[in-house]
């Protein structure tokens, strides 16, 4: 959609917008969506932002100016609005939205009791909460340590399997948890179902946060198996407990109710804020998690309910309770209710407690969303002065917010591949990597495969299509740095600044600058005839490094994967009517290549999508008619 100069007539619009809830669109001139909001009321709502003495800070009063339409969407309540802001804002990521970066930070632990023999597994929370029947989710956990830490307490003391299931499936001998006795060997030898069941259920119970329960019972257990002379069982019993007790001694009691709150807090200067969510189960604080924003200039309410919503359908664990910093209005917090109730499968209150305990937990997590506030500031401090530092060191035009480095990889002229990493004040932009295929160069031309990788990456750039780059660092010399320019030069992005990062040679004359330390790297830039040498263990050489090896090991890894996907190519792809679907169905049930030739015709048709006549074709095609019998 074309730009528009003519400003937008508001009071037209409002006429229009009925008194209705539902989800309302604000679009820029350029017709791209900026925000997303829900309301009950959608004329009130709306027409709040354009009041004669409304809101004054400075978005709001720019709104006018850089707003082109806006759309709404008319729903039959207010829950169901919630649920289509919810898809809108995942949907059209809008500029001025607080949104959930990155959903694979929410690590969540599941147990499936349908399993014949289940296991504690590591998921990432996606979508709805909502589970299987039989499966229990266990989270989510603030970090991967934390995470690890849990794992470690079970596997060490609850003796459950680890492996996936095409692994249990296809073992034909125990493996090492079993010899340093940390499974059973449920994939090969007879396993009282009974008592590993009973494992199953006192991990379900550790994971739901009743470790003073199941100290008790293991006692009680400890105790028996000691009076029936089963010492090496009371011994097992002895280590669970020593074991949950420490890991009860690092949990903080918050309270003596025994039910799961998420107490959420938020701190604000301007346009920046932190939400902080504290996780209470059953009465003990078992971790925090922050999330940071910026240039979110809208009313304290609306985000933090755009935030909530987004939270707990992101596949968060839903508790019995969720505490909130400030009070929403009576309809929204029965909506919130009603959608969090179904998402939890049982009842969940939403409160805003003004005194007593939960207010207490409320105040402990708006102290934390301060303290996240303020490192989070001070890391970006950090992060500028760097920056600041690298753009005077390389007198670049930008400051390098957002640095791509690009890099080449092949194998004597084979799969020849490119990467692109990009970082972000400083730290890696994981969602922005991308790999390259060459598509014109052909065998090893490093000059060329960088200028075809470049110019497919900028010309995107030149169209408006991508956000440009402040820094291009191309991994080589002045060659790969001159292939970078004339990329620049034929797409007119004399805007962006370019250099290039080589390591140093050993037969290099020495730089006269007695301050300078003698440096490992080299940095290249444009119109310059020496290479610029920062100080060996500078933070700006470190950066530029980190950078570097980044996009190294990416196209490595890229062009290793590349390489795996040839080499597995099996006597599987000669078989007619084997297509790729029943080919990994048959490696997944079988594990090799060896055991799919060994199976009988009723092991082939075991395997999901394997009928008869395709059965018949695999066995025929390994054992063809007259041939000798496997040995065996």
């Amino acid at each position: 959609m074309a730009a528009s100069d003519e400003p937008y007539d508001i009071q037209a619009r409002l006429s229009t917008i009925p008194h209705k809830p539902g989800c309302y669109l604000m679009r820029d001139r350029r017709g791209r969506i900026i925000y997303i909001g829900k309301a009950k009321d959608l004329k009130n709502r709306v027409r709040n932002y354009f009041q004669l003495h409304g809101d004054p800070r400075p978005f709001v009063r720019r709104l006018p100016q850089i707003l082109g339409d806006i759309e709404t969407i008319i729903t039959a309540s207010e829950k169901e609005a919630l649920i289509l802001e919810n898809t809108l804002i995942k949907a059209h990521k809008p500029r001025y939205n607080v949104q959930l970066k990155d959903d694979k930070s929410f690590l969540s632990l599941r147990v499936d009791k349908h399993q014949k023999w289940p296991r504690v597994e590591v998921i990432r929370s996606k979508g709805s909460s909502k589970t299987k029947p039989g499966q229990r989710t266990f989270g989510p956990y603030s970090s991967a340590y934390a995470i690890r830490q849990t794992l470690q307490v079970l596997n060490k003391h609850f003796m459950l399997r680890t492996c996936p299931d095409h692994v249990l499936n296809n073992r034909s001998r125990p493996c090492l948890q079993y010899q340093i006795k940390r499974c059973p060997g449920p994939c090969v030898l007879p396993v009282d179902k009974e008592r590993y069941q009973q494992d199953v259920n006192q991990a379900v119970m550790f994971l739901e946060g009743r470790g003073d329960e199941l100290v008790e019972r293991l006692r009680e257990k400890m105790e028996h198996a000691s009076e029936e002379l089963e010492f090496e069982l009371a011994a097992r019993y002895r280590d669970q407990i020593q074991a949950l007790e420490k890991v009860l001694e690092r949990q903080v009691a918050v309270g003596h109710r025994e039910v799961d709150q998420d107490a959420f807090g938020f701190y604000r200067e301007g346009d920046r804020l932190t939400f902080q969510v504290l996780f209470i189960r059953r009465g003990r604080l078992e971790g925090a998690q922050s999330f940071s924003y910026t240039d979110q200039e809208f009313p304290d309410e609306e985000l933090f309910s755009s935030f909530l919503n987004l939270y707990y359908n992101a596949g968060n664990h839903v508790p019995n309770e969720v505490l909130l910093p400030l009070t929403l209005e009576e309809e929204e917090v029965e909506a919130f209710e009603e959608l969090f109730s179904e998402l939890a499968g049982h009842r969940v209150y939403v409160l805003s407690p003004q005194r007593g305990a939960k207010r207490a937990l409320i105040a402990t997590a708006q102290t934390n969303a301060r303290h996240s506030f303020e490192e989070e500031h001070a890391r970006e401090e950090r992060a500028r002065d760097l920056l600041e530092k690298l753009q005077g060191r390389l007198k670049l035009k930008n400051l390098p917010r957002r640095i791509e480095c690009y890099d080449i990889s092949n194998l004597q002229g084979a799969q020849v591949v490119g990467s692109l990493v990009a970082f972000i004040d400083g730290e890696p932009a994981k969602s922005e990597y991308r790999h390259y295929k060459m598509r014109l160069v052909h065998g090893q031309d490093d000059f060329a495969s960088m200028h075809e990788m470049l110019t497919r990456r900028l010309g995107k750039v030149a169209r408006g299509d991508d956000d440009p780059p402040d820094l291009i660092v191309v991994d080589g010399g002045k060659g790969q740095l001159g292939q970078a320019m004339a990329v620049i030069e034929d797409l007119g992005l004399h805007h962006i600044d370019v250099v290039s990062l080589a390591k140093s040679r050993v037969d290099e004359v020495g730089f006269d600058d007695p301050e300078v330390t003698r440096s490992p790297e080299r940095v290249f830039l444009p119109g310059r005839k020496n290479p610029v040498v920062l100080r060996q263990n500078s933070a700006e050489l470190y950066l530029l490094q980190r950078v570097r090896d980044e996009a190294h090991d990416f196209a490595i890894g890229f062009h290793k994967q590349l390489r795996r996907k040839a080499s597995l190519r099996s006597s599987l792809d000669d078989i007619p009517g084997i297509g790729p679907k029943t080919k990994r169905a048959l490696l997944r049930h079988f594990g090799s290549l060896v055991k799919i030739k060994a199976a009988t015709l009723e092991d082939l048709q075991g395997v999901e999508g394997v009928g008869p006549s395709t059965a018949e074709a695999i066995r025929g095609f390994f054992h063809p008619p007259g041939a000798d019998p496997p040995a065996g």
